[in-house]
């Protein structure tokens, strides 16, 4: 090459000034002798893709070691903070997670349902095994009202908890989530050593008509008393053995109180029109219990022909037998029955006023939000609690409003109360759910997180609809 620009110099020479001869040449030898550029091998690997690749391979951690190396000047992304997020997540380190989502979203902005949805869920899941018995109930509890198939595993692990409510809770979400009729877990379950397990397993599995279990029930009703041997048959009678109606509606009448109580539950569950006369009765049973059972199984009923015994137990020297009628006479959704609730709006029973200001506003009367309101002020947290049940009947912004001071109470059994009732209200309550998401105990956190599910559940079915 350098030989060719030697040509080149001679024979310019012969042809052009030697000036311009030897510019001209001297920047083809330049050219020909200037070393080759690297061949590009594309754009490195941005942390976003790295990101990315780590989650795609389940390496949370790494993900995380990510995120958490950057500079203290860098703003990461918004894709690197929903990977973090997610993988906070999968980690089980909701609160973490939490701090993300903060930084996310912002307040005039309508909130991320793909991300809320794992993190809420997140939140309930990381407390399934945790030390304290109350709070692992109130994982299993929210996990059974919600009936998710993806948590299959964690509900089967839950039939092996130590604690009898968490074993009867995680049985009946197996149920809900329909994952009974081909659960081996539920079926082993049948032989628990506490009868509420027993029975709780027994009912998801009726439900879900697994017949193969009829020779284990019909077992139990002709070798054990009480509830469970009247479940065994309410089971059966589910799965088409319509003559055991009769062995439960004779149990309605039998000695021990618990076994009235059970029959009345489950024939107010069954809603079979030859039932009501049986339900309509027991509202006079020397127990107290039993009728509260007899009232709160007419209201699940849901028959007209509910009034007029539910017109007599509001009338029950017991205030938790008026209490619960109240709330069932607003179920029935008659609107005729308003004057005998308004009438019980000055009963001296401060949880009968909340009742029945409940059952009001079932019947969409929304004068009885004042009351709920002044009784969200009750020096006792119990009232205040109560009151939240009530105000979660209305989707009216006002009892919006007193819910979202329930939800900043002192007392966690208001909180509680509050982040329950507020899974009934409207879209604007997803964003006081997500701050009820950081409260401070376990159990509303979890109640928090389990609402905001069911709205995001809603809002999604209605966007589906559209």
């Amino acid at each position: 090459m350098v030989h060719a620009a030697n040509r080149c110099l001679i024979n310019n020479l012969a042809s052009e000034s030697f000036k311009t001869a030897y510019v001209t040449c001297t920047l083809m030898l330049l050219f020909i002798t200037a070393p080759l550029s690297p061949v590009s091998a594309g754009p490195l690997p941005t942390v976003e893709s790295k990101a990315a690749a780590l989650f795609k391979a389940d390496d949370y951690p790494e993900v995380i070691a990510l995120y958490q190396g950057l500079p203290p000047d860098t703003t990461p992304s918004k894709e690197l903070l929903r990977l973090s997020l997610l993988s906070y997540v999968r980690l089980g380190r909701t609160d973490e997670a939490l701090t993300i989502y903060g930084k996310l979203h912002q307040p005039d902005q309508r909130h991320d349902a793909p991300l809320l949805r794992p993190l809420a869920l997140g939140v309930i899941t990381s407390h399934v095994r945790d030390r304290k018995e109350h709070i692992r109930i109130a994982a299993y509890s929210a996990l059974a009202d919600l009936g998710l198939p993806e948590t299959a595993a964690i509900l089967e692990d839950g039939l092996l908890d130590a604690s009898v409510v968490v074993r009867a809770r995680a049985a009946e979400a197996i149920g809900k989530a329909g994952l009974a009729a081909k659960s081996g877990a539920l079926r082993r379950a049948l032989r628990d050593e506490i009868p509420t397990v027993r029975i709780a397993a027994m009912t998801a599995l009726g439900d879900a008509h697994a017949t193969d279990i009829q020779q284990r029930l019909l077992d139990i009703t002709r070798t054990e008393d009480g509830p469970e041997a009247i479940f065994a048959a309410a089971a059966l009678f589910r799965m088409g053995r319509s003559e055991k109606l009769d062995d439960i509606t004779s149990a309605a009448t039998l000695p021990d109180a618990e076994s009235r109580m059970a029959a009345l539950g489950v024939l107010g569950r069954l809603k079979r029109p030859t039932s009501l006369a049986v339900l309509s009765q027991a509202v006079y049973d020397p127990a107290p219990s039993v009728r509260a059972f007899a009232a709160g199984a007419l209201g699940e009923f849901g028959s007209p022909g509910g009034v007029a015994p539910l017109t007599h137990a509001i009338g029950d020297e017991m205030a938790m037998v008026r209490g619960v009628a109240a709330a069932s006479l607003g179920r029935l959704g008659i609107t005729d029955n308003r004057p005998l609730l308004s009438a019980l709006t000055h009963d001296p029973d401060a949880r009968v006023r909340a009742s029945a200001a409940e059952g009001l506003l079932r019947l969409g009367d929304a004068s009885a939000i004042t009351l709920a309101t002044e009784l969200a002020r009750h020096p006792d947290p119990s009232i205040r609690g109560a009151a939240a049940q009530a105000l979660g009947a209305s989707s009216d912004q006002h009892a919006l409003t007193a819910l979202q001071t329930l939800l900043l109470d002192q007392q966690p059994l208001p909180r509680l109360m509050a982040a329950k009732a507020l899974r009934k209200s409207s879209d604007s309550a997803i964003s006081i759910l997500v701050k009820g998401l950081h409260d401070s105990d376990e159990a509303v956190h979890i109640a928090a997180a389990n609402s905001l599910l069911q709205l995001l559940n809603k809002q999604s079915s209605s966007i589906r609809r559209r």
